[in-house]
């Protein structure tokens, strides 16, 4: 336990958002996020089978929306009950904003949820999430006859959960884990590194202290992307998925389809030929 202590009192510390900059900390980001959560509660999504599907996508980059518009289409089509975007949807530039949030279908033909990457903070990008999304970390229910299933969201753009962020994740897990049959964690960056990347690597106290955590309190699985390459492991009970890049042009481009039939939990990789 004297790991997850260290973790949590020291992770502001090690904040790295990557090549650029931007204006506020990990801490701030959350403080922002529970003030609009406050007056805009959780989401809860009821479903009259217990088989569902939920669509997630990371690294659109916008720019084009090429990739990202045959994803809400493809979802819709589907009939999935929710889109997850997890990370770095933009650039952090006010143009790209404007071209993502366009593009969004309406959430009563689709609930779509966003967290912020680490791009999308570049440029005092955060500001322009803020006003758009609302929050960066939140979570959704999804209600089916058989049981409810826990989905979290979490701010990780840069590199950090930071402290208050952490204590909140504590105390969400230790308070509504057992109330639920099936928690899927989402972030944009990789809290299980699979590999070395440039930017926004995440500090090795807090990675082991939420790797500890996620074992402790039974998350089924953790789903992230930054990464651009997908991939999947697992530590523990926990499922560690990466997902490859949305972005336009990529040579692997894709998402991921996550299957809830009966309370299991399944995943596949869509890539575009």
């Amino acid at each position: 336990m004297g790991l997850l202590v260290f973790a949590c009192s020291s992770c502001e510390i090690f904040e790295f958002r990557g090549f650029f900059l931007s204006y506020e900390s990990a801490d701030e980001r959350f403080s922002q996020s529970m003030t609009w959560n406050m007056f805009n509660p959780f989401h809860e999504i009821v479903v009259d089978d217990d088989d569902y599907l939920i669509y997630v996508m990371a690294d659109s980059h916008v720019g084009g929306t090429y990739n990202l518009s045959y994803f809400f289409r493809d979802a819709i089509s589907n009939n999935a009950v929710a889109a997850v975007m997890a990370g770095d949807l933009t650039t952090g530039h006010s143009a790209d904003y404007n071209i993502f949030y366009d593009a969004l279908p309406d959430r009563g033909v689709l609930p779509t949820f966003a967290i912020a990457g680490n791009h999308d903070i570049y440029f005092d990008g955060w500001n322009l999430f803020h006003s758009l999304f609302g929050t960066s970390t939140y979570l959704f229910l999804v209600k089916t006859p058989g049981g409810t299933d826990l989905y979290i969201c979490l701010d990780t753009a840069g590199g950090t959960l930071g402290k208050l962020q952490y204590e909140w994740l504590v105390k969400i897990l230790k308070n509504e884990r057992h109330k639920h049959r099936r928690c899927i964690v989402f972030t944009h960056n990789n809290i299980l590194q699979f590999r070395k990347i440039a930017t926004t690597t995440p500090n090795l106290e807090e990675m082991y202290a939420l790797n500890e955590l996620f074992i402790v309190q039974q998350v089924d699985m953790v789903i992230s992307g930054h990464d651009h390459q997908k991939d999947y492991r697992e530590f523990g009970n926990t499922m560690y998925v990466s997902l490859d890049a949305l972005v336009d042009g990529y040579k692997f481009a894709g998402f991921m389809k996550l299957f809830v039939a009966d309370g299991r939990i399944s995943f596949e990789h869509f890539n575009f030929p």
